[in-house]
């Protein structure tokens, strides 16, 4: 069990360190691959992945995500007593990765004068901010993820090959799903940073934006539970207790979008419509 425990942290950390770190090469000024764009992101995230995988791959089953340990404890090929100790090593990876990454550029973050980009390394933030509109962003994506990983699993292919795949399909959701929140999918990618930024000494920052914070938390979450129903229902041809529940976590997490957005007192939710 500690050998899994130290899989999902090594995992997690190796994800956050690769995937944050280009997203800073990216945004930080002054680096050599400052503006490279968005694709450079997806496809650093992608390859994180693969990497990540490949190297915590011999000491646990490898899922690095809370979103996606629960999704496979809803589908009943993974153990709901080892969903706590898994969470919380996948968290303290994301914040000590996370914590690598601001070493790894630890210049240019005085020489970066806006505060929305010093963040945006660490944590995600929607390109048009509505409650209702980026919990569902983050739900189909994370959807996609799990029941991706799911059906990935069940297909014969040649050793090795799975954390390519895995890799491929983050790159793919963040080319086509990425856009609107920028695609935590992944509660671990997102908290777990957003911590480290909270309280790490980095030069001019601002606030770590914790009105957003539950989003990318709750959303992957019920996004992972989701398309684990939709992997029982369709492939397995079952529909179990926590099959139910899983749909009641999507619809709560919706309405708690739409409260949230009635109750803002910033005004600065846009319709959508």
């Amino acid at each position: 069990m500690m050998n899994e425990l130290f899989g999902e942290f090594l995992g997690t950390l190796i994800l956050i360190l690769l995937g944050n770190g280009v997203v800073a090469g990216v945004v930080l000024p002054k680096t050599k691959s400052n503006n490279a764009g968005w694709i450079v992101i997806t496809m650093g995230w992608g390859i994180a992945v693969a990497v990540a995988v490949f190297v915590s791959g011999k000491l646990s089953p490898a899922h690095l995500n809370p979103a996606v340990t629960i999704a496979l404890a809803v589908e009943g090929s993974f153990s709901w007593v080892k969903v706590p100790g898994y969470i919380v090593c996948q968290m303290l990876g994301g914040i000590v990765g996370a914590t690598l990454v601001w070493l790894m550029y630890l210049p240019h973050w005085k020489a970066t004068t806006e505060q929305g980009a010093k963040l945006g390394v660490f944590s995600t933030a929607p390109a048009i901010k509505n409650y209702f509109a980026n919990f569902l962003s983050e739900i189909i994506g994370t959807a996609i993820l799990s029941l991706g990983i799911l059906f990935i699993g069940v297909n014969k292919i040649a050793d090795g090959l799975n954390p390519l795949i895995v890799g491929s399909l983050i790159i793919a959701i963040g080319l086509s799903l990425g856009g609107p929140t920028g695609y935590a999918i992944n509660p671990a990618r997102d908290l777990g940073p957003r911590i480290a930024h909270a309280i790490l000494p980095i030069a001019g920052k601002g606030g770590s934006n914790w009105w957003y914070a539950i989003v990318p938390v709750l959303g992957p979450i019920a996004g992972g539970m989701l398309g684990a129903v939709i992997y029982q229902v369709f492939y397995k041809n079952e529909f179990t207790f926590m099959s139910g529940v899983s749909i009641v976590v999507v619809i709560v997490t919706l309405l708690i979008g739409l409260s949230l957005n009635k109750s803002n007192n910033n005004k600065d939710i846009e319709s959508i419509y």
